[in-house]
């Protein structure tokens, strides 16, 4: 009878960790990212007693229970918060320990920007993917910590290309005159006006133009124009100039010292012309350019897909990082690290490191968070099975020290 102590206490050991376990699920309930632990039961080896090998067969009670990571979707839970996100599917995000530097992986999605300007964990973990530099966005280089550009101004671009789609009506008469302005930016980011009069010939199917900037806006104190004609056919379409001719339009001597500029007036998109001529009013339906002022940082968000965006006073979203994900063929390999962060242990697979959404990986939802797996029906159905399982391994060490006792009384009374 000496086995039965150690086989209940081994039963008392192993329900106690089992609700040890539960009471850390139930603990974690609405623990962002969490994914709950279940326990797993392994008999310990047993003793084969008389004289027929196998044929009566005692165990020695059960070992130390298994923990398993369930690391099933949790449901997705809309935050608004502009740093959330949350995975959605398999994989896992890239963080660098804050203290270690170690590699781990979480699926908590509460993310915030540090003071020297690094995407960060709640708990501090430096987030891992790519950043812009030079303007260039690689994903195809190495991770790094995502730099966010905390309070920095978007520099002014030089406008180099303008396009205008307009129609010159083609029952003006002579000398009728459409004048239509578009607004670029020189290399400091002060804007200036460019205008365009059109001047019906007198020839049917032909327009004189002639393009200006203010006077004030160069150190001259005058700007000669810049002047041509536009022929059409006889359906309206524009013949000349010839598509894949630009007009270039220099701009030099600028009095706020900004570098001198050449503009291309693009007259065509493809082979589509944008001025056209109709028996319609004259009027401009669209304008672009592609230069920019420098412009104030307003916020900074995660959109879907992982990606980094900075919102800038001019209303440009401007792409400045891109998170990595993890696909981890076992992740029940891995072993928990605290925060919601997960190491490799020996026996994790290779992490393959990517863009959301491909190579198996789970897409990224932006404004959200994943929240805890934890199913409380099913932990608290356990922790009754498990209390049950405590109070009956208790009872058989009361019967044994019952029986015990007998067994010395009887030695006793002989």
């Amino acid at each position: 009878m000496s086995t039965s102590f150690s086989t209940a206490l081994s039963g008392l050991n192993a329900f106690s960790t089992a609700i040890d376990v539960v009471g850390n699920n139930l603990a974690n309930l609405d623990t962002t990212g969490f994914k709950a632990d279940n326990v797993e039961f392994q008999d310990l080896v047993t003793q084969s007693i008389g004289a027929d090998l196998g044929a009566t067969q005692v165990g020695f009670g059960v070992g130390t229970p298994i923990t398993m990571t369930d690391f099933g979707q949790g449901a997705l839970q809309s935050t608004g918060g502009a740093l959330d996100a949350a995975i959605q599917g398999d994989g896992f995000f890239i963080v660098s320990a804050s203290g270690t530097g170690n590699t781990e992986y979480t699926r908590g999605g509460s993310f915030e920007v540090n003071p020297q300007g690094y995407l960060t964990t709640a708990s501090g973990d430096l987030v891992q993917g790519w950043s812009m530099d030079n303007g260039v966005l690689n994903t195809n280089g190495p991770i790094g910590n995502i730099s966010v550009p905390v309070g920095q101004l978007a520099p002014p671009v030089a406008t180099q290309n303008i396009s205008v789609s307009l129609n010159l009506d083609a029952s003006a008469a002579s000398g009728t005159t459409f004048s239509t302005s578009i607004q670029v930016y020189d290399s400091l980011g002060n804007a200036h006006t460019v205008t365009m009069t059109f001047t019906q010939s007198g020839t049917a199917n032909q327009w004189n133009y002639s393009v200006s900037v203010p006077g004030s806006d160069l150190t001259a104190g005058s700007y000669t124009p810049v002047t041509g004609t536009l022929t059409f056919d006889s359906n309206g379409n524009l013949t000349n100039p010839a598509a894949g001719a630009p007009v270039a339009i220099p701009i030099t001597g600028l009095a706020d010292g900004a570098a001198d500029m050449n503009l291309n007036w693009n007259l065509y998109t493809g082979t589509t012309p944008d001025i056209t001529q109709y028996a319609q009013s004259s009027a401009t339906s669209a304008q672009s350019q592609d230069g920019q002022a420098a412009a104030n940082l307003v916020s900074v968000g995660l959109s879907n897909g992982g990606q980094v965006l900075a919102q800038y006073s001019d209303g440009q979203q401007v792409v400045v990082g891109q998170m990595a994900m993890a696909q981890i063929e076992n992740p029940d390999s891995l072993v928990a690290a605290g925060n919601s962060n997960y190491q490799a242990s020996a026996l994790t697979a290779l992490p393959a490191i990517g863009l959301p959404g491909t190579g198996g990986r789970g897409t990224v939802v932006g404004g959200s968070v994943e929240g805890s797996n934890v199913n409380i029906a099913t932990e608290f159905t356990n922790l009754i099975v498990y209390q049950q399982g405590y109070e009956a391994n208790a009872h058989l060490v009361t019967t044994e020290d019952t029986l015990s006792q007998d067994t010395i009384n009887m030695t006793q009374g002989a």
